[in-house]
């Protein structure tokens, strides 16, 4: 019997099986920033340890820090004070930090993969839930607590309970103007935001083959919203296309003996699967939120549903705390809602290729003048890619904001937030209530390209037909 890349790299890291039923795993990569590792190297320092293998450690700063000041001191003190004392810590435990200075700086999740240091058959922590996104290389990604940071300083460990494993097989041809994000916000609508619980994802199928690794990316960074603690893709040509010259990659002679190890972490075909779900490209539309969690979502030219479309109590009390947040009436279409701000950007789709697909369609637009529009390049190395290739004028030409990278307005820990009930259309990943920085405020997840749409027409819009994207003529 085969056994799926989940088993197999589980196997290869189990230290041993804890009388609790936990596994004690070995973390082959540890990601930081500056937000979960202040109180874990606290802890640490407490204990009297040190890192234990600084060398696997990785650390940026992204949540806090401000994209629209490059000089420090930083006008928010806490900000500053955050940075200064990951350096510290860094400096003090021979911790390799893409500090703001180095050009490698920018969000935890971009970073690692295009350094090269995310790599297939591995265990991969972070003190973030997004760091699914890594399994996108055929990694095993969890994103943990500060207390989990701590262990895994200390001794390259955690405990976790073994997952089982969900195929979700997406096959045929997506058409156009719908991508990844389309995808994975179908698959959180379909499967539900728990539906993923006590599982791994493993993402398969024709579109996932035809995918670039950006895409794989997206889709994986959101698992975590559909309830799965990993998300992941077999490796195959492309991933190893992606990393082959990267910084941290192997190199020489390691390089082909590194991918044929690789390979062989793919699953099998003859693995079994504790589940399987098959969903057909055809059927994904342009997909929008209307709710307050990534599941409530609706194709473009669907309508927001009704508090009698629920089929339970608890379904039709969801909907209507739903409608009543968003301020949004059940049974009208979501196309049209007034948009006040549009934010491109996030772990999930702030990268070059995310930035290049808008530039491709908004040259010649203008963002509507009741629209605040701002474009967060997803790290330092993007922005320097973006502005050779002139996306920075393209973007501020049609009116955006140009930023430094960071998270931004993904989650607001930074200047970047709504102001009262304003309505964002934003390519992040979350639409919680006070997610952007207002316990008003309203997310309305979609693409990038979606986000452009809105941002141009001032409302929810079908990108579509803003940008004239027809479907291939019938041969």
């Amino acid at each position: 019997m085969g056994k799926s890349l989940f088993e197999k790299v589980w196997e290869a890291h189990s230290v041993r099986e804890l009388p609790n039923g936990q596994t004690q795993l070995l973390i082959g990569t540890h990601l930081i920033h500056e937000v979960t590792s202040p109180q874990a190297f606290g802890m640490l320092l407490e204990l009297g340890l040190p890192v234990r293998f600084p060398e696997r450690t990785f650390a940026t700063v992204d949540h806090i820090v401000p994209t629209n000041e490059m000089q420090e001191p930083y006008s928010d003190p806490l900000a500053q004070d955050m940075i200064v004392e990951l350096r510290k810590n860094c400096a003090e435990n021979n911790v390799t930090f893409f500090d703001t200075d180095t050009g490698k700086q920018g969000v935890i999740h971009i970073v690692g993969p295009e350094q090269g240091i995310t790599q297939p058959g591995t265990t991969i922590a972070c003190g973030d839930s997004h760091t699914s996104t890594h399994g996108a290389f055929g990694a095993i990604a969890f994103g943990i607590g500060t207390s989990q940071v701590r262990d895994v300083f200390a001794t390259q460990t955690m405990a976790l309970n073994k997952l089982k494993v969900r195929r979700i097989n997406v096959d045929g041809q997506l058409a156009p103007g719908v991508y990844a994000k389309d995808v994975i916000l179908h698959i959180i609508r379909t499967l539900g935001v728990n539906g993923g619980t006590g599982f791994a994802y493993e993402y398969a199928g024709e579109v996932f083959d035809s995918f670039s690794m950006e895409e794989r990316m997206t889709v994986c960074n959101m698992s975590i919203e559909g309830g799965a603690r990993v998300g992941y893709v077999n490796p195959d040509e492309t991933t190893f296309e992606y990393l082959k010259g990267r910084p941290y990659a192997p190199k020489s002679a390691d390089w082909d003996a590194a991918v044929e190890r690789w390979k062989s972490f793919a699953s099998d075909a003859d693995c079994e699967y504790d589940d399987e779900v098959n969903i057909r490209a055809e059927d994904i539309g342009p997909t929008v939120t209307w709710g307050i969690n990534p599941g409530q979502g609706v194709f473009i030219d669907q309508n927001i549903p009704s508090i009698e479309e629920g089929a339970t109590a608890s379904e039709r009390a969801s909907i209507e705390e739903a409608l009543e947040h968003m301020k949004l009436d059940g049974g009208t279409p979501i196309k049209g809602v007034n948009v006040d701000v549009a934010f491109l950007g996030s772990c999930t789709n702030g990268r070059l290729s995310d930035l290049q697909e808008v530039a491709k369609y908004i040259q010649g637009h203008k963002v509507n003048p009741s629209v605040k529009a701002i474009c967060v390049p997803g790290s330092q190395v993007v922005a320097t890619i973006a502005m050779e290739l002139g996306l920075d004028k393209i973007f501020t030409e049609a009116g955006f904001e140009w930023r430094g990278a960071g998270c931004s307005m993904c989650l607001a820990m930074n200047p970047d937030k709504l102001v009262g009930d304003q309505l964002c259309a934003s390519s992040s990943n979350r639409n919680f209530k006070g997610r952007q920085g207002s316990v008003t405020g309203r997310t309305i997840l979609m693409s990038p390209l979606m986000v452009a749409a809105a941002a141009i027409t001032g409302k929810v819009s079908d990108a579509r037909e803003v940008f004239e994207i027809l479907e291939p003529a019938a041969v």
